[in-house]
């Protein structure tokens, strides 16, 4: 029991040393001070309160790990971008539809967590994005943390404009962002050290899951969800006889093959992770279909429009 509390004292002085080194770095992350701040002051917490959750990834590093299968698809004038986000069943109650109307930049219509400004969803300039965390050694203080690098591609005119913004600023730590537009989607896979890049195949896709499928030259990886790469294989596999349309690719995210760690995840006893949300974007028509919970269980049922004059 001693034991226990001393890993834990020693675990929560790392996570606070980890977050000061953001608080006090003169790097990327401060270009989204006033949206942090504007946060902490709508919510009545403190603007260290609201940093913490946008560098939560960096700061806890390697004690948790979400799984998500994500792809891309572009045919003809047709450009889909959809995943399920998997994570926590708690978690389910924090998550939130954010509807931002900028000025001088897209509208973005999302879905995030509470207090965190950068997630999963689209813009009025067709640009949307996905996310697969992955795991792999190292954090750079002086980069742009995963969370706030979401909202730099939503902020993005293009996905062009988007890649740029990342290479230029570099990603703090392990992830991959899977970026669309409505000429097609690249994915961008981030390390602390490296950004490479996946361009899309012969037949217009991009697929994803929660491991690295391109080398990291001097990054050491932990590929903590096993089922990982069994996911990638199956979505893989699944896309080549399906349709592109959001009909057959809603149909794709529900698959259970390899339940209860499958592409439409429940949560068991060897398992906490499940399926909170699955979203199918429609980049060319500008608008997004999400079902709440599980997509074979669907709780809600939302449809994202950044254009809508009710942002």
């Amino acid at each position: 029991m001693a034991a226990k509390r001393r890993q834990k004292s020693l675990l929560s002085v790392k996570l606070r040393i980890n977050f000061f080194r953001f608080f006090l770095a003169n790097g990327p992350i401060f270009t989204a001070r006033s949206i942090v701040c504007g946060v902490a002051a709508g919510a009545g917490q403190s603007f260290s309160s609201i940093l913490a959750l946008n560098v939560r990834t960096e700061i806890a590093f390697g004690l948790f790990s979400d799984g998500c299968t994500a792809l891309s698809w572009k045919d003809g004038n047709t450009s889909l971008l959809a995943q399920n986000w998997d994570w926590q069943q708690e978690q389910e109650a924090n998550l939130i539809r954010l509807r931002i109307k900028q000025v001088g930049k897209p509208n973005i219509d999302m879905i995030t967590e509470a207090g965190i400004i950068g997630k999963i969803g689209l813009n009025s300039a067709g640009v949307g994005v996905c996310l697969n965390a992955t795991q792999a050694e190292g954090v750079d203080f002086g980069r742009l943390p995963c969370h706030l690098a979401l909202r730099r591609c939503l902020d993005s005119n293009s996905r062009a404009e988007a890649i740029g913004a990342l290479q230029e600023a570099g990603v703090a730590s392990s992830c991959h962002i899977l970026v669309a537009d409505l000429d097609g989607g690249t994915g961008i896979e981030c390390s602390s050290a490296d950004i490479i890049l996946i361009p899309m195949c012969d037949r217009g896709r991009v697929v994803h899951t929660n491991h690295f499928v391109n080398e990291h030259p001097g990054v050491e990886e932990n590929v903590l969800l096993k089922d990982s790469e069994a996911r990638l294989a199956r979505i893989s596999e699944l896309v080549k006889t399906a349709r592109p349309d959001v009909i057959s690719i809603r149909r794709l995210l529900e698959d259970e093959d390899g339940y209860p760690v499958s592409i439409n995840r429940q949560q068991t006893h060897e398992s906490t992770i499940a399926t909170l949300f699955s979203i199918v974007m429609q980049l060319d028509k500008g608008y997004a279909d999400v079902r709440m919970g599980r997509p074979t269980e669907a709780e809600q049922y939302l449809k994202l429009q950044p254009d809508s004059k009710d942002v």
